[in-house]
């Protein structure tokens, strides 16, 4: 998560407009933005105290729900540097390109998600969108008859972490497109 230097940030983004960020040719792409900053080499003691407390929830929470969570979380704050990231993350690991997109429907798309998924994924909703006043009780006690105790403090947890990447990202406006699957594991 560092930033480039303004040369290399003017290459890629001309680069980006004419190639596409993903390799594709011939697009008429809009340029990539500038980040407003890298807080991460600002801030390396908080960035170390970030990753710490992600691999600390990550070792209570089964990794494809994980995946599911720290998707529709970002969804939900329009983070596209942590959806570029997860999305690519969770292919990788071999979730299926129709469960990530059904996500953003997926009250619709129940069949396509567990029991145990879809009460993660709604107590993500509640959670990540705290202006509708509080977490309701009728979608903590779905999550709780899904998860034994322990587990469900890591979700709750791990649902929190993801909402402070989200924050971090979307207030520095990291740039997404530049993820390698698998190298932040």
């Amino acid at each position: 998560m560092t930033t480039t230097n303004d040369s290399e940030q003017a290459t890629t983004a001309t680069t980006a407009h004419t190639h596409g960020t993903d390799g594709t040719h011939g697009t008429d792409r809009a340029p990539e933005h500038r980040p407003r900053m890298a807080w991460a080499a600002l801030a390396p003691e908080v960035f170390r105290a970030m990753v710490g407390l992600d691999r600390a929830v990550r070792r209570g929470v089964d990794p494809v729900l994980y995946g599911l969570v720290k998707i529709r979380a970002s969804q939900l704050n329009h983070c596209a540097y942590c959806l570029d990231m997860h999305t690519q993350d969770a292919l990788a690991a071999g979730e299926s390109a129709r469960r990530i997109v059904q996500l953003t429907a997926w009250e619709e798309a129940r069949h396509f998600y567990s029991a145990k998924e879809i009460a993660a994924i709604e107590l993500t909703e509640a959670i990540t969108v705290l202006t509708d006043g509080f977490v309701p009780d009728a979608v903590y006690e779905r999550a709780a008859a899904h998860f034994e105790e322990a587990e469900l403090a890591h979700l709750i947890a791990a649902i929190t972490v993801i909402n402070s990447w989200n924050r971090f990202a979307v207030t520095t406006r990291m740039v997404p497109g530049h993820h390698t699957p698998g190298s932040l594991a």
